[in-house]
């Protein structure tokens, strides 16, 4: 930004205008948004406060993931295993029960 500039009086110059900067220690930063979720790992993230106000800056390396997870393969097994019917059962069963393992097998067993 000002290159020449020693970091050291960068921030000595930031204080004297009332902005405190912190570095806080992260692995990664998801940001969910209603169709898919932004994932940056490794992050490195700088909280910055000025006139009372937080903002956040956030760098690294991003991507992109669907937001809509369905279920787990572990709980599908599980699920079919219990009630004594395929994979495909249990998986409808499980996302009809919002994930709940417990209602899902007393769907399919009853």
């Amino acid at each position: 930004m000002f290159g020449g500039i020693d970091p050291k009086k960068m921030q000595a110059m930031m204080r004297q205008m009332g902005i405190k900067q912190e570095e806080i220690e992260v692995q990664r930063v998801i940001i969910e948004t209603p169709g898919k979720n932004i994932i940056i790992e490794p992050a490195n993230v700088q909280k910055i406060t000025m006139q009372g106000q937080d903002s956040w800056q956030v760098t690294g390396e991003a991507r992109e993931e669907s937001s809509e997870k369905g279920p787990s393969d572990e709980d599908i097994q599980m699920v079919a295993d219990k009630a004594g019917v395929s994979k495909e059962k249990a998986k409808a069963a499980l996302e009809e029960s919002d994930g709940d393992i417990a209602e899902a097998i007393m769907k399919l067993s009853g």
